[in-house]
């Protein structure tokens, strides 16, 4: 493989989405966190290569005498991430936020929205970063464009379980072309040791998953987006599609129903934007039924910061019980049988991540994956799919539901509407 390149876009608000509103209130300094992830895991220099010869770098027509794999080229449709790394034996060069002035030189080159960018044939392979509301759009355009790009998709897939549909049902006309979610918690070193430990029957059949996320209130973004439901899909869409992610990655199973009780109690709520105020919530309790007997439950607070771990999640089988803690990046293993004194705990790190972050080295490794896949050549399918994307949207969007009639909803229900 040759060196990535990296050309960064600033992506503008879509016709089909709905305008962030203008700041009035007092607000904090701007932040590029949780909502666009990963590019401290994809840097590399422009390079100017031959172009690829179909959208796996394979040669067309039998018997070609074997020619030198062309270098692949990533883009990134809304860049804002300022903390930076960059893929082994590929150079760094900065990647731009879209709003404050650059701090300092070697930016890749950017365009002024995505449909420039592919028109550019810069690119081979596109992170769509750009705010929940914008995926929808780029994506159709991306997976509609003549010549195929590789995509990695940030979470959530997109803010409804209709468009997901309308994305995955496009995408099946493409198999020319590799699309992956990025729900890259399944990459933090305690929570991969844990679904390891699952996986290989330690605890036996998986009957409960809990997860607790107690952390700090979301960060500022830009234009202030995500202090709206249209516009990120809702708290339990935006934020905790991850955790549904896992808890349906440990049942090893489908979701069937899901209950939720939540509200907005403590946030954002002294905040007003061309005359509304936020309608996030920031904490919930979430359950889930799956379609194996398992049942899934998550706890989400978002004004608890005065705590040692913020996810903290446990796997119970009739066996056994797996937990992980994240930041400590602790794991801890027991079997009934054992008792108490029988609880192992293991350190669980990975020696790749040089560098954490706000992701724990996650977004690194989820990136390496993604190169991987791309290399594989259609041998082998994306580790997050396009179906995981939307189921992870679905329970979100149930949950949202069930707060708000006060009722189960069943997962049927949200993808049959």
């Amino acid at each position: 493989m040759g060196q990535i390149i990296k050309s960064s876009v600033n992506v503008k608000w879509g016709k089909t989405s709905n305008p962030p509103p203008t700041p009035r209130s007092k607000s904090r300094p701007d932040s590029f966190g949780d909502g666009a992830r990963g590019s401290r895991g994809s840097h590399g220099a422009r390079s100017g290569g031959s172009e690829v010869r179909d959208s796996w770098g394979r040669d067309d027509g039998e018997g070609a005498p074997p020619q030198p794999r062309p270098p692949r080229r990533r883009s990134r449709a809304g860049a804002v991430r300022p903390r930076l790394r960059h893929l082994p034996r590929r150079p760094p060069p900065g990647v731009p936020p879209p709003w404050p002035p650059p701090r300092c030189g070697a930016w890749p080159a950017t365009s002024p929205g995505h449909r420039e960018l592919l028109d550019s044939g810069l690119c081979d392979a596109v992170v769509v970063s750009s705010p929940n509301m914008t995926h929808s759009e780029i994506l159709m355009d991306i997976i509609g464009y003549a010549k195929p790009h590789h995509v990695l998709v940030e979470k959530p897939l997109c803010t409804t379980v209709q468009d997901c549909k309308k994305v995955i049902e496009a995408a099946k006309q493409r198999p020319d072309i590799l699309m992956q979610v990025g729900l890259e918690y399944r990459y933090m070193p305690p929570v991969a040791k844990l679904i390891d430990i699952v996986k290989s029957g330690t605890l036996g059949q998986v009957r409960m998953v809990a997860i607790r996320e107690h952390r700090f209130p979301f960060l500022v973004k830009v234009n202030n987006w995500n202090r709206f439901n249209c516009n990120s899909g809702g708290t339990l869409v935006e934020k905790c599609c991850h955790f549904f992610d896992l808890i349906r990655l440990f049942a090893d199973a489908n979701p069937v129903r899901v209950m939720a009780s939540g509200a907005i109690d403590v946030n954002h709520k002294d905040e007003v934007y061309d005359g509304k105020v936020p309608d996030i919530i920031d904490n919930a309790y979430v359950i889930i039924e799956f379609d194996n007997g398992c049942r899934g439950m998550l706890d989400l607070c978002m004004f608890a910061e005065g705590s040692k771990n913020e996810q903290e999640i446990s796997v119970v089988g009739d066996t056994g019980k797996g937990e992980a803690f994240v930041p400590e990046g602790v794991v801890r293993v027991g079997k009934r049988a054992g008792g108490r004194d029988g609880v192992v705990t293991l350190k669980a790190e990975d020696e790749r991540i040089k560098y954490q972050g706000l992701h724990h080295g996650s977004s690194y490794l989820e990136h390496l994956n993604f190169l991987s896949a791309i290399r594989a050549q259609g041998a082998c399918s994306p580790a997050i799919s396009l179906d995981d994307g939307l189921l992870s949207v679905a329970i979100g969007v149930a949950g949202q539901l069930s707060i708000e009639k006060g009722r189960f909803v069943t997962i049927e229900e949200v993808l049959s509407s």
